[in-house]
């Protein structure tokens, strides 16, 4: 019995995409809105790899009745409630064995099951094209401005007032400074963060523009496309500035939970040790222990943020010099704010 095959252009008919890849493989990316119904545990998987190494018939035949095992699990639980007019989408890695019996057995059952020819791999080709040629296609709106002066609240607030968005910092799930990771959260793998970023940027409309914080080509441990950092480093942009006093009650605001768990702070900030010395650092130590989160940060925007801007800034965003500036008051509206930009900077 030959499988029915379909490519990438058919995703959109299916309403439901099985990946039976393994519970790993799975995490690391996968296509949205898949469910994961494995048909090797990441243990089995890695049990038959090896053997093939030594013996791929033994391995070929261990695998086979891992696989029957698991596709019966998977009838007796994830599938035993579907119609018989299912018609599942079925892929694994390069649209080879494991996603072909289970299809194999969809089919046999009565339901009528595709599988996606060249599996996972021809979908990850397809997101780096996109991500080659999507941002040039989009009119970007850079927020620069030094660390601490409420870029991300004022992207907020445009996104909430029905601008355009890009959140780089939120795909990223990291704030993208020394000490930007999100608490008790891990960032996506770069495959994952890849997969979103596409979706996002093929959502936008190319004749309205999309507003996006100014960033490094490294966001924690993500790494944004060259495309990308050439579409926002070539962009318009608005110079967000802040009072010293207002900038150092934002990141009190921002960065207040570190002061809960003190020695993963010091950890972030050891990174530090060889641009500012061991002494500097001694006394920040000092002032987490005692507490002091307005006189910490205001050294921090002195010695560390703001040298470090004024070293990278004007040489990555070519149009900074031109840039509007805009001060954010945190006693002023800036839901207002960020409509009054979307009109003025309409299409």
């Amino acid at each position: 019995m030959k499988n029915l095959l379909v490519s990438l252009a058919d995703l959109p008919a299916f309403e439901e995409i099985i990946d039976v890849r393994t519970p790993l493989e799975f995490a690391d990316d996968h296509i949205p809105g898949a469910i994961n119904a494995p048909v090797l545990s990441n243990e089995e998987r890695v049990i038959v790899g090896t053997l093939y190494k030594q013996d791929p018939f033994a391995a070929t035949k261990l695998g086979a009745g891992l696989v029957a095992k698991n596709i019966g699990a998977h009838l007796a639980s994830t599938f035993k409630d579907k119609p018989q007019n299912w018609r599942p989408l079925i892929y694994c890695w390069r649209g080879g064995k494991r996603s072909g019996s289970m299809a194999t057995w969809l089919n046999l059952i009565g339901w009528k099951a595709w599988q996606l020819e060249g599996g996972y791999k021809a979908y990850r080709g397809q997101v780096l094209q996109l991500l080659e040629t999507l941002p040039a296609a989009s009119r970007f709106i850079v927020l620069a401005g030094h660390t601490g002066c409420g870029k991300t609240r004022l992207l907020h607030a445009l996104a909430q007032n029905g601008a355009q968005t890009l959140d780089l910092e939120g795909l990223a799930r990291h704030r993208g400074s020394v000490l930007g990771s999100f608490p008790a959260t891990s960032q996506p793998s770069q495959k994952s963060f890849d997969s979103q970023l596409t979706r996002q940027l093929a959502r936008f409309d190319p004749a309205r523009p999309v507003f996006v914080e100014a960033e490094s080509k490294r966001v924690g441990q993500i790494q944004l496309p060259a495309s990308l950092m050439l579409a926002i480093r070539a962009a318009d942009c608005i110079l967000v500035q802040a009072r010293f006093e207002d900038r150092i009650r934002f990141l009190c605001d921002d960065y207040a939970s570190l002061f809960d768990y003190p020695a993963n702070f010091k950890t972030r900030l050891s990174r530090l040790v060889e641009t500012h010395g061991k002494v500097v650092l001694a006394h920040w130590n000092g002032l987490i222990d005692e507490g002091k989160k307005a006189e910490l940060f205001a050294e921090l925007i002195s010695k560390h943020y703001d040298p470090a801007y004024k070293r990278s800034s004007q040489s990555n965003y070519l149009r900074l010099s031109d840039a509007r500036p805009l001060l954010i008051d945190p006693s002023g509206d800036l839901n207002a704010c960020a409509r009054q930009l979307i009109v003025d900077f309409a299409a």
